[in-house]
């Protein structure tokens, strides 16, 4: 027995008096309206309406029962409406998961735009760079940059792509040299970011299309890119970095790109969020919202 349907067709049976109109209202016969009230009695071990062949009356324990069915009734329909309206337009807390060189730099300049253009939404920004479980965690969407595809337990949209560069202070190449191949930093003091696996092979793709890995070494590595962009910028040594965190430096001359004939494997930004069948409106005007903004984003 289906007991929403049964409560469904008790209240519509009392309210409108008939079992023939009651089902003429849900599109379906007086008689299936008639067995599933018989099978609610029958599961209540009691009986809820008199009947006679012209009219039939609520029990006492029948009217007890519908004054309270009545009420859950109104109740999930209060709740279906809420998320309608829920559905119809983004409200509620939005969190958000970010690297924090781009949350620092990138997401601090469009985010404000966001959120004055979806006021009735909270959001919750979290910045780190470990890979963070977005269901355990709570997370609604994540915007990573990797270089590889994400895994299969997620949406993954694709917004841009980051080049990953070697740069380093001129005040540094001018003290220890500039490299002219990748074998060349091997004589240098190389900085690295942890967050990704075998940070200190870096991988070059040379003139001719294959590629070659140098094994670096230096000291000083990082979890953030931020710290990275900071002690090229104090001329500590080369360090890789991705180009929207330096690309305004290497503009003023702070920076300068180092081995710029053997470019790296970039890293691509996706909007990452879990798998929905429905898509909350939080999540897909942030998403959209995003892709705006990097459509034409160029950090070269």
């Amino acid at each position: 027995m289906d007991q929403l349907a049964a409560l469904r067709a008790l209240r519509r049976v009392v309210e409108l008096g008939s079992f023939t109109a009651a089902g003429d209202a849900m599109g379906i016969s007086h008689t299936i309206v008639s067995r599933q009230v018989r099978q609610l009695e029958t599961h209540l071990g009691a009986q809820l309406l008199n009947r006679t062949t012209r009219r039939f009356a609520l029990t006492d324990a029948g009217r007890d029962y519908y004054e309270a069915s009545k009420q859950i009734l109104d109740a999930l329909d209060d709740a279906d409406r809420a998320v309608g309206r829920h559905q119809a337009r983004p409200t509620g807390t939005l969190r958000i998961n970010a690297p924090m060189a781009f949350g620092v730099m990138e997401l601090s300049q469009w985010l404000p735009q966001f959120i004055a253009q979806y006021p009735e939404l909270h959001v919750d920004l979290v910045c780190n760079d470990r890979l963070v479980d977005m269901i355990e965690e709570g997370f609604d969407v994540a915007l990573r940059l990797t270089r590889e595809m994400p895994d299969s337990t997620t949406v993954a949209r694709r917004l841009a792509s980051s080049r990953v560069l070697l740069v380093a202070s001129k005040d540094y190449l001018k003290r220890h040299g500039t490299p002219r191949t990748p074998d060349d930093l091997l004589q240098h003091n190389c900085m690295v970011y942890t967050q990704v696996a075998r940070p200190w092979d870096w991988t070059f793709e040379l003139p001719d299309g294959s590629r070659q890995t140098v094994q670096v070494k230096g000291k000083f590595q990082a979890n953030t890119g931020i710290a990275l962009r900071g002690a090229a910028l104090a001329g500590n040594g080369i360090a890789t970095t991705a180009s929207f965190i330096v690309h305004e430096d290497m503009r003023r001359g702070d920076l300068v790109q180092v081995l710029p004939d053997y470019p790296m494997k970039p890293r691509e930004l996706y909007a990452m969020y879990p798998h929905n069948r429905h898509l909350s409106p939080k999540v897909r005007v942030f998403v959209d919202f995003a892709a705006a903004v990097y459509r034409d984003r160029d950090w070269d």
